[in-house]
Protein backbone atom coordinates (compact mmCIF):
# COMPACT_ATOMS: atom_id res chain seq x y z
CA UNK A 1 0.00 0.00 0.00
CA UNK A 2 1.55 3.09 -1.15
CA UNK A 3 1.16 6.40 0.98
CA UNK A 4 -0.93 9.04 -0.42
CA UNK A 5 0.90 11.93 -2.14
CA UNK A 6 1.14 15.41 -0.51
CA UNK A 7 -0.36 18.07 -2.64
CA UNK A 8 2.64 20.23 -4.09
CA UNK A 9 0.84 22.70 -6.85
CA UNK A 10 -2.27 24.36 -6.27
CA UNK A 11 -3.98 26.52 -9.02
CA UNK A 12 -4.69 30.07 -7.79
CA UNK A 13 -8.32 28.91 -6.28
CA UNK A 14 -7.15 25.98 -4.94
CA UNK A 15 -4.44 27.42 -3.17
CA UNK A 16 -7.14 30.46 -1.92
CA UNK A 17 -8.98 27.84 -0.12
CA UNK A 18 -6.04 26.19 1.21
CA UNK A 19 -5.28 29.20 2.66
CA UNK A 20 -8.14 30.95 3.46
CA UNK A 21 -8.14 33.55 1.60
CA UNK A 22 -10.11 34.98 -1.07
CA UNK A 23 -8.19 34.57 -4.98
CA UNK A 24 -8.11 38.66 -5.26
CA UNK A 25 -6.49 38.51 -2.14
CA UNK A 26 -3.71 36.30 -3.44
CA UNK A 27 -2.82 38.26 -6.23
CA UNK A 28 -2.83 40.99 -4.35
CA UNK A 29 -0.09 39.94 -2.02
CA UNK A 30 1.98 38.69 -5.15
CA UNK A 31 1.35 42.70 -5.99
CA UNK A 32 2.49 44.24 -2.68
CA UNK A 33 5.88 41.57 -2.85
CA UNK A 34 4.27 39.35 0.21
CA UNK A 35 4.40 36.37 -1.86
CA UNK A 36 6.79 35.83 -4.95
CA UNK A 37 4.79 35.42 -8.26
CA UNK A 38 4.76 32.34 -9.68
CA UNK A 39 6.23 31.46 -12.95
CA UNK A 40 3.34 32.14 -15.24
CA UNK A 41 1.89 29.39 -17.78
CA UNK A 42 -1.41 31.34 -18.23
CA UNK A 43 -4.46 29.18 -17.38
CA UNK A 44 -1.81 26.06 -15.98
CA UNK A 45 -0.14 28.61 -13.79
CA UNK A 46 0.46 27.13 -10.37
CA UNK A 47 1.40 28.28 -7.07
CA UNK A 48 3.74 25.77 -4.57
CA UNK A 49 4.27 24.87 -1.26
CA UNK A 50 6.42 27.95 -0.35
CA UNK A 51 2.93 30.41 -1.32
CA UNK A 52 0.82 28.41 0.83
CA UNK A 53 3.32 28.88 3.75
CA UNK A 54 3.31 32.17 3.10
CA UNK A 55 -0.06 32.85 2.62
CA UNK A 56 -0.81 31.14 6.05
CA UNK A 57 2.21 33.29 7.60
CA UNK A 58 0.31 35.86 6.83
CA UNK A 59 -2.87 35.37 8.20
CA UNK A 60 -0.82 34.21 11.77
CA UNK A 61 0.72 37.77 11.37
CA UNK A 62 -2.61 39.72 10.40
CA UNK A 63 -3.94 37.93 13.83
CA UNK A 64 -0.87 39.31 15.71
CA UNK A 65 -2.58 42.97 14.06
CA UNK A 66 0.84 43.48 11.71
CA UNK A 67 0.59 45.93 9.00
CA UNK A 68 1.18 44.38 5.63
CA UNK A 69 4.53 46.71 5.63
CA UNK A 70 5.76 45.26 8.78
CA UNK A 71 4.43 41.56 7.58
CA UNK A 72 6.11 42.15 4.39
CA UNK A 73 9.42 42.89 6.29
CA UNK A 74 9.12 39.76 9.01
CA UNK A 75 8.61 37.86 6.02
CA UNK A 76 11.97 38.60 4.26
CA UNK A 77 13.39 38.42 7.57
CA UNK A 78 12.27 34.75 8.54
CA UNK A 79 14.88 31.51 7.44
CA UNK A 80 12.75 28.32 5.59
CA UNK A 81 12.46 26.58 8.75
CA UNK A 82 11.32 29.67 10.75
CA UNK A 83 8.45 30.91 8.18
CA UNK A 84 7.23 26.91 8.17
CA UNK A 85 6.67 27.31 12.05
CA UNK A 86 5.43 30.29 11.58
CA UNK A 87 2.76 29.03 8.96
CA UNK A 88 1.56 26.24 11.68
CA UNK A 89 0.89 28.51 14.02
CA UNK A 90 -2.51 29.77 15.85
CA UNK A 91 -4.44 32.42 14.18
CA UNK A 92 -6.05 32.81 17.25
CA UNK A 93 -6.49 36.67 17.05
CA UNK A 94 -3.93 38.28 19.85
CA UNK A 95 -4.31 41.77 21.12
CA UNK A 96 -1.90 43.73 21.62
CA UNK A 97 -1.19 45.47 25.06
CA UNK A 98 -0.51 49.08 25.36
CA UNK A 99 0.09 49.61 29.05
CA UNK A 100 -2.54 51.91 31.24
CA UNK A 101 -5.55 53.73 29.25
CA UNK A 102 -5.36 57.01 29.99
CA UNK A 103 -4.74 59.69 27.45
CA UNK A 104 -0.92 60.74 27.25
CA UNK A 105 0.54 58.35 29.08
CA UNK A 106 3.83 56.58 27.53
CA UNK A 107 3.80 53.18 27.33
CA UNK A 108 6.62 50.68 25.99
CA UNK A 109 6.66 48.54 22.83
CA UNK A 110 9.05 46.79 21.01
CA UNK A 111 10.25 48.60 18.40
CA UNK A 112 9.27 47.02 14.81
CA UNK A 113 11.86 45.09 12.71
CA UNK A 114 14.57 47.04 10.85
CA UNK A 115 15.22 46.43 7.13
CA UNK A 116 18.01 44.53 6.02
CA UNK A 117 18.79 43.36 10.04
CA UNK A 118 18.75 39.45 10.31
CA UNK A 119 17.81 39.68 14.35
CA UNK A 120 14.91 41.01 16.15
CA UNK A 121 15.67 44.33 18.33
CA UNK A 122 16.08 44.64 21.88
CA UNK A 123 15.53 48.21 22.33
CA UNK A 124 11.89 49.26 23.26
CA UNK A 125 10.60 52.48 21.46
CA UNK A 126 8.23 54.42 23.66
CA UNK A 127 4.87 55.79 22.82
CA UNK A 128 2.71 58.47 23.95
CA UNK A 129 -0.80 57.41 23.60
CA UNK A 130 -3.71 59.21 23.51
CA UNK A 131 -7.62 58.10 24.01
CA UNK A 132 -9.07 60.61 21.15
CA UNK A 133 -12.61 59.18 21.64
CA UNK A 134 -14.36 55.63 22.86
CA UNK A 135 -12.35 52.78 20.13
CA UNK A 136 -9.85 55.59 18.73
CA UNK A 137 -6.36 55.64 19.93
CA UNK A 138 -3.63 57.82 18.72
CA UNK A 139 0.36 56.22 19.53
CA UNK A 140 3.56 58.74 18.16
CA UNK A 141 6.86 57.46 18.83
CA UNK A 142 8.69 59.13 21.35
CA UNK A 143 11.62 59.75 18.94
CA UNK A 144 9.18 61.25 16.40
CA UNK A 145 10.38 64.82 14.81
CA UNK A 146 8.45 67.54 15.15
CA UNK A 147 6.10 67.69 12.28
CA UNK A 148 5.02 64.14 13.13
CA UNK A 149 4.47 65.79 16.74
CA UNK A 150 2.43 68.83 15.62
CA UNK A 151 0.76 66.74 13.10
CA UNK A 152 -0.43 64.43 16.08
CA UNK A 153 -1.52 67.19 17.87
CA UNK A 154 -3.50 68.65 14.83
CA UNK A 155 -5.25 65.53 14.80
CA UNK A 156 -6.34 65.27 18.54
CA UNK A 157 -7.42 69.15 18.32
CA UNK A 158 -9.68 68.38 15.48
CA UNK A 159 -11.20 65.66 17.19
CA UNK A 160 -12.22 67.86 20.32
CA UNK A 161 -13.59 70.37 18.36
CA UNK A 162 -15.70 67.57 16.45
CA UNK A 163 -16.72 66.54 19.83
CA UNK A 164 -17.32 69.94 21.01
CA UNK A 165 -19.48 70.74 18.12
CA UNK A 166 -21.56 67.45 18.52
CA UNK A 167 -22.08 68.17 22.50
CA UNK A 168 -23.81 71.92 20.79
Amino acid sequence: MSTPKTQTEWKLAELAEAAGVSPRTVRYYVQRGLIPAPPFRGPDTVYGEEHLLRLKAIRVLQARFLPLDAIQVELQRLSPDELRGLASSDVTPTPPTYGPSTPGVIADRPMPPTPGVGSRPSVMARYQRWELAPGLELHVSEGADAKVRALAERVRALIEEFQERERS
